[in-house]
């Protein structure tokens, strides 16, 4: 679960469109009305972006046997370059919700020095890196085609005008004009990333791309609704992030709950994102700042926010049993139920109700321990009976193999023992009680 990935920084806050330097101005681009009755900005689709570098831990390589019943697991992180100069960076995406017009969020939390967007555009994905002619747009910040973005800043575009639908694939991008020192990332994009010279942001098809499955300096993508019901929030680690599910097959438990939301009339009008960071963990940092402390970033500052699906916890407890690792690194069961708390207290501050999912199994695991299976045990049981959650979902009993209750069931497991795969994924999302979210 834990991977060393990137060393990344600690993010910083969150700025209007306006503090970035501009250069040029608009060209090109379509202005968005202003939002009528009923209508509202919501985000449609989402990632968590890598801020903090991980721990210097020594992590025992799997067994032998493990290495080989993993070698048919889906590969979900394709390198990508170190630096980028004069390169455009075309990421591709799925919306939740659809809208009139649409906005994008652009982080630079890892990068040290500032960052410089030559241009930016947005379009609807037509097949591979090319996208649909009429749908081109040129996005603005501030009325500028050109922005500087503040090291630990993020920045929202301004409003484009561009109707798109419910599961729509767009294409987001970027041109950097000059070189980048690390990138703020997400590294298991599942999705394509085509990276070509120059500045090809407004090519309807790019010739012979890099591709890759990271997001760079994208946050989120945001759509202005006609009366939308929310955004429900997918926080959790590398099995929220679908570290086993198909790349490009959308087949993660967040996708699958939210395509169960748009088929149901009751439901129609709810979006869910994907904040899921592999590795994440709730108290220490580790591949990205701990839960605790991107919970603002990553949760409360998206707009539109009436749920969380909280899926934590893993990698506490996996951490806590690597043989060698500090003290420092080690936590408890009731440690991570004490995080539990403040997500659900700074969630009720702000209107907004949790769901808690219950740790999945991971007996196989290399790193299982008599003690990580006990601090499992005792963490779901807190989840189930506690009542302190608006909600709950019991993933374990969803992918858990009936006979030997500790382990993933074998359809459910791609060799790892621990991520459940497309179909393990399919299980869980199609466990969440839509009713829920009728109330």
């Amino acid at each position: 679960m834990w991977k060393p990935l990137i060393a990344l920084a600690v993010a910083g806050g969150l700025l209007g469109a306006t503090a970035g330097l501009a250069a040029e101005p608009v060209n090109g681009g379509q202005k968005a009305a202003a939002p009528r009755a009923g209508e509202r900005w919501v985000s449609s689709w989402g990632t968590a972006l890598e801020l903090s570098p991980p721990p210097a831990l020594k992590v025992p390589p799997p067994p032998a046997a493990v290495i080989k019943s993993m070698s048919s697991m889906p590969r979900p992180i394709v390198p990508y370059p170190d630096t980028l100069a004069d390169k455009t960076v075309r990421m591709i995406m799925q919306t939740s919700l659809g809208g009139k017009a649409v906005r994008i969020q652009l982080s630079n939390a890892q990068g040290r020095p500032p960052l410089i967007i030559g241009a930016a555009h947005v379009a609807i994905r037509d097949q591979g890196a090319g996208v649909v002619p009429s749908s081109d747009r040129a996005v603005t910040f501030g009325g500028k085609t050109t922005v500087t973005i503040p090291p630990g800043a993020m920045i929202v575009s301004d409003p484009v005008a561009l109707t798109v639908a419910a599961e729509q694939e767009l294409a987001v991008s970027l041109y950097v004009p000059a070189g980048t020192e690390g990138h703020t990332v997400h590294p298991v994009g599942l999705n394509p990333t085509y990276i070509v010279d120059g500045d090809a942001t407004a090519a309807t098809t790019l010739s012979a791309p890099n591709t890759v499955r990271s997001y760079f300096w994208l946050a989120g993508v945001e759509v202005l609704a006609d009366a939308p019901k929310g955004v429900i929030v997918a926080f959790g680690d590398s099995i929220t992030d679908g570290f086993a599910t198909t790349p490009g097959a959308h087949a993660t438990w967040p996708e699958v709950l939210g395509r169960r939301l748009r088929a149901d009339p009751r439901t129609q009008g709810w979006s869910v994102i994907n904040v899921g960071i592999s590795g994440n963990r709730v108290r220490r940092d580790g591949a990205g700042s701990s839960a605790l402390a991107r919970f603002d970033r990553d949760v409360l500052s998206r707009p539109g926010v009436r749920w969380i699906a909280l899926l934590e916890g893993v990698n506490d407890i996996n951490m806590t049993v690597i043989p060698g690792s500090p003290p420092a690194e080690h936590t408890t069961a009731e440690q991570i139920i004490d995080g539990y708390n403040q997500f659900i207290e700074k969630a009720h501050l702000h209107g907004i109700k949790v769901m808690g999912l219950t740790i999945t199994p991971t007996e196989g695991l290399w790193l299982q321990t008599p003690e990580s299976e006990a601090m499992r045990q005792a963490v779901n049981h807190w989840i189930r009976t506690s009542g302190r959650f608006d909600a709950v979902t019991d993933f374990e009993a969803a992918v858990r193999d009936g006979a030997k209750p500790p382990r993933l069931r074998a359809d459910f497991d791609p060799g790892d023992h621990i991520h459940p795969n497309d179909a393990g994924n399919l299980a869980m999302g199609s466990s969440i009680d839509l009713g829920h979210f009728t109330r």
